[in-house]
């Protein structure tokens, strides 16, 4: 949405083609303010809410046909396409199709694909997956007249993998709207918070997410005084609440549209686990949203992953094993007793660092002047 803003604000023609919006799962999804008119085409293609591979390849093989199927139908009004289709084989049918009628595209790399899945395959079934999906993948990428990447990381690997020229790449960090934090705590009174030491996890309930390990991770901590806030929805919500049911101290919230800034507010450190070799080649959004909180955060990451550099260069709180229990509700204990002003000032670290790298005004304006670079090529 706001790419296509700021797309319509130079004067450009845009359509935006989607699926119906399914995710998270059991999310209601009406928001007005969001509603784009004529340049809105809902497509009419198969969609799958639960986390299931071969719904999800086949969610991602239908949106493509009726992508592509646009293309051929509109090529002659087309100049430039953002080829941000489901991976891959959504991907690769919209790059096909802009091939065939030599229009340009660029290409959004949130994960990186086959590797990404087929790292967590034993290391034969691995290397068959990348067989089989490289090639795809390969040829996604070589014919983008451009590439969006999240990470300088992920840039080195996919030029030195893929074997193409890092001037193709553009670095745009996954940005949220600072604005809406920046003013909640403009005209919000600060408050010092009282009551119970609130660790939080605001974000997608799903299987990646990790949220399992911190209700492990809280009650070996054994906190009196602390309580353990898990907000949003997800497939995995309700197997959550039934394993929590017995702690008092784990409460379950729901997240209003709007409200992310209110409800981080009230808490003193926010959670940010997420499962082995998951982080290692994107950077999750809740991070930046965290950040622009000025919250600290215990992170539950890779050592290695863009995650845990960017908690550990902004010095906005520390990083242990994923999927420790034991080492999570040390950090807990260790933070529940710092002092008021040492947790301000690593909130204060994020929130600056937030604003230099992940704020949707350096980022927004990276991308549009990318589209624009095709444009006059």
């Amino acid at each position: 949405m706001d790419l296509y803003n700021a797309l319509k604000e130079k004067g450009y023609s845009v359509k935006v083609l989607h699926p119906e919006p399914t995710r998270p799962c059991g999310f209601k999804f009406v928001d007005p303010d969001n509603q784009i008119g004529k340049d809105e085409i809902t497509t009419t293609s198969f969609t799958c809410p639960k986390s299931s591979l071969f719904g999800r390849i086949r969610e991602s093989v239908s949106f493509g046909k009726h992508c592509k199927r646009y293309i051929q139908d509109h090529y002659s009004d087309i100049m430039l396409v953002y080829d941000g289709a489901w991976p891959l084989f959504g991907q690769c049918s919209v790059a096909r199709a802009c091939v065939k009628h030599h229009i340009k595209y660029l290409t959004p790399v949130q994960d990186v694909y086959p590797e990404s899945f087929s790292n967590k395959l034993p290391s034969f079934l691995g290397l068959i997956v990348q067989w089989l999906f490289m090639p795809m993948d390969k040829y996604i990428l070589k014919h983008s007249n451009s590439i969006h990447v999240i990470s300088t990381k992920m840039r080195n690997h996919l030029a030195a993998t893929r074997n193409i020229p890092l001037e193709r790449f553009s670095v745009v960090m996954n940005w949220q709207d600072e604005t809406e934090f920046l003013e909640y705590q403009k005209h919000t009174d600060a408050k010092e918070l009282q009551g119970k030491f609130i660790f939080m996890y605001l974000g997608n309930i799903g299987p990646v997410a990790g949220v399992d390990l911190l209700i492990d991770a809280f009650e070996l901590a054994k906190l009196k005084d602390a309580r353990l806030v898990i907000a949003g929805t997800g497939s995995m919500k309700e197997s959550l609440k039934e394993k929590a049911k017995n702690n008092p101290n784990i409460k379950f919230w729901d997240v209003p549209n709007g409200k992310v800034p209110e409800i981080q507010s009230k808490a003193n450190v926010m959670m940010l686990p997420i499962k082995k070799g998951a982080a290692s080649s994107s950077i999750p959004s809740k991070l930046p949203a965290y950040m622009f909180s000025a919250k600290p955060i215990i992170g539950s990451v890779d050592e290695d992953s863009d995650t845990a550099e960017a908690i550990q260069n902004a010095k906005c709180g520390v990083i242990v094993e994923p999927e420790n229990a034991m080492a999570l509700s040390e950090k807990m204990i260790q933070f529940s007793k710092m002092g008021k002003n040492e947790l301000e000032s690593m909130g204060e670290n994020g929130q600056a660092y937030a604003l230099e790298h992940f704020s949707k005004s350096h980022n927004l304006k990276i991308l549009v002047e990318t589209f624009e670079k095709l444009i006059r090529q």
